[in-house]
């Protein structure tokens, strides 16, 4: 463990324990002045829970719709929007059943409204405009990935500014979080993000079909596979080399990897739909490649902060958070680049990684001490399916060109 991570442990250790492993308020426990309701609906969860000021978890509830979308073999907006509507009441009243909370207690409502898909975003935002206006409570609108960016917060006391990588199955950034509502956009996905594309991978290899798999979401069984495939069987090119920016881009390496199966279903002269004898080799040469490209473009970030002061040269952090930072594969080469650049590597919980209400609660948290945000009219308040986080200083990045070691020695990390 190198120093940074050393030190930020520590502090860690000498910090609140704001994660709660129970959903459920504990009898006569102490409550804050200040309680937060977060919902979040901005994709195919719908969550809820409630955060006091301390960052402790009184109650929390989530309705996964995962089975059904596998069985369609990807999310389609109307069905969301309808099963986010037949949840979102159970959910909510679960959630305030298990913090012992009832509404009238509440400090404000905080709601994911942007990014997200627009059906999905406007059942949560519906739900929650009617609520504040029946109870004349504040609301607290949250942007998703700033939510993400800030749920680190919850389990460690980490002061400001830090680097933070958020990757999931709709979106890939690197941005500085300098405060609450406060970040530099340092680069993101110009097309699809690592979630969409491992998934659409899995899709066109049939895992679903496959024994271990049939009921694995796309990424976690294109990472089972790949524990005991070899990688090297598949050499792929990444993407934006010539580029010395923090951007990402995956559409081409998916368009490669489609081709490269369909070569091997012609060399074992399979048709598409059946499982391919060499499945765990490509599984693991894709995970492979997602992950090399993920670390050369945070490895750029990580030096263009340091050499602009943006982060300090001594105890920086990278933040690693969103669905995708559960790989295993890709959060060990994450943790090898942040120890060779004397960083700490911090990510939340695996199952805060990924939607949940608990992160738009904290968030509202935030904002409501900050002051930042705390609406008491809606009036014109609506969802927005695009926005950005931030400041955008991308082109910046790009006019730094700066290199980064060669991909022999990236690869290693990966390794």
């Amino acid at each position: 463990m190198n120093g940074a991570a050393r030190s930020v442990l520590q502090s860690v250790k000498r910090g609140r324990a704001a994660w709660l492993s129970s959903s459920s308020a504990l009898p006569g426990k102490q409550r804050f002045r200040r309680l937060v309701l977060g919902i979040e609906t901005s994709c195919d969860d719908t969550g809820a829970a409630v955060v006091d000021e301390a960052g402790c978890v009184l109650g929390e509830a989530l309705h996964c719709q995962k089975e059904v979308h596998l069985q369609t073999g990807g999310i389609i907006p109307v069905v969301a929007q309808q099963l986010h509507r037949e949840n979102i009441e159970q959910v909510v009243q679960e959630a305030l059943r298990a913090s012992g909370v009832s509404v009238p207690e509440l400090g404000a409502v905080a709601t994911t409204v942007k990014p997200g898909l627009a059906l999905s975003l406007g059942v949560g935002l519906q739900y929650s405009l009617s609520l504040v206006s029946r109870h004349q409570k504040p609301f607290i609108p949250i942007h998703h990935m700033e939510a993400h960016a800030l749920t680190v917060r919850l389990t460690h006391p980490l002061p400001f500014p830090f680097l933070v990588l958020l990757i999931s199955g709709g979106h890939c950034l690197l941005a500085v979080a300098q405060g609450v509502s406060d970040f530099l956009l340092l680069g993101q996905s110009v097309d699809i993000a690592p979630g969409d594309m491992l998934d659409k991978v899995a899709r066109r290899l049939s895992l679903r079909k496959h024994p271990e798999c049939h009921s694995m979401a796309g990424g976690k069984a294109i990472e089972h596979l790949a524990q005991t495939g070899n990688q090297e069987l598949l050499p792929l090119r990444l993407p934006m080399q010539q580029y010395r920016n923090c951007d990402f881009s995956f559409s081409g390496l998916q368009n490669l990897v489609n081709n490269a199966i369909v070569q091997k279903e012609k060399e074992e002269g399979i048709q598409e739909g059946e499982i391919l004898a060499c499945v765990k080799d490509v599984a693991a040469a894709v995970q492979h490649a997602v992950t090399v490209h993920i670390i050369q473009r945070t490895y750029r970030a990580m030096l263009f902060c340091i050499k602009t002061s943006i982060l300090p040269t001594k105890n920086a952090t990278l933040v690693v958070s969103g669905g995708v930072a559960s790989n295993q594969y890709i959060r060990k080469g994450l943790q090898n680049l942040a120890d060779a650049n004397d960083f700490a590597l911090l990510c939340p919980p695996p199952r805060l990684c990924t939607d949940n209400g608990v992160m738009i609660a904290w968030n509202g948290i935030e904002r409501l001490r900050a002051g930042l945000g705390v609406l008491h009219s809606t009036a014109g308040i609506r969802y927005e399916p695009r926005a950005p986080l931030g400041i955008d200083i991308s082109k910046r990045v790009q006019e730094e060109s700066i290199k980064v070691p060669e991909l022999k020695k990236i690869r290693r990390f990966a390794s």
